[in-house]
């Protein structure tokens, strides 16, 4: 019977080891931040980004490891289903609630077989208070999306027919379209 640490660390393996084959075969998936010169702060709100505009995956886990310390060795799902299309996303305190220290991978996996990982990156988790880094990738840096608009804030007052109605959620939907049929 394997140890805890020898599981631990054979997870952890496993999955820096899957990472190059899923960077080669799968190369439209990539994460952006956080990396080697782009760290988290402890107890903090943080960014994870990803190439999403060139994958062929619609969604996926992300799972945050570190086989140096003790309860954190083994991959943890941070976010269970996170749909590409998104980009990036902020990471809660709560979510990221890790130990400062370096070496943790956080990975994108398959849902369904978190052995299957899409992309990878080694990172280090700075202590509350430190400073962020002076400049982060974007998205734009690597194939995404980018662009300015503007626009005018809409007004409430136009007669927009149902859009207008507010429904509390606890109404349910039975009282939605029964209200909808007495506004028709």
């Amino acid at each position: 019977m394997l140890g805890k640490t020898t599981f631990a660390s054979a997870a952890v393996a496993a999955l820096l080891a899957a990472a190059p084959a899923a960077a080669q075969s799968n190369s439209g998936l990539s994460i952006i931040s956080p990396g080697p010169e782009d760290w988290w702060v402890a107890q903090s709100t943080n960014t994870l980004a990803w190439t999403c505009n060139s994958s062929p995956y619609e969604n996926f886990t992300i799972t945050i490891a570190n086989p140096n310390v003790p309860n954190y060795q083994v991959p943890q799902p941070i976010i269970a289903v996170q749909y590409n299309y998104d980009c990036s996303e902020s990471i809660t305190q709560e979510q990221s609630n890790r130990p400062a220290a370096p070496g943790y991978v956080i990975a994108l996996v398959n849902t369904i077989n978190s052995t299957e990982v899409y992309a990878s990156a080694t990172f280090e988790i700075k202590a509350l208070g430190a400073a962020y880094p002076t400049s982060t990738p974007s998205a734009t840096q690597s194939g995404g999306a980018s662009g300015t608009g503007s626009g005018s804030n809409p007004s409430s007052t136009g007669t927009n027919g149902a859009a207008g109605f507010y429904i509390p959620s606890a109404f349910g939907i039975a009282s939605a379209l029964a209200l909808s049929w007495i506004f028709a």
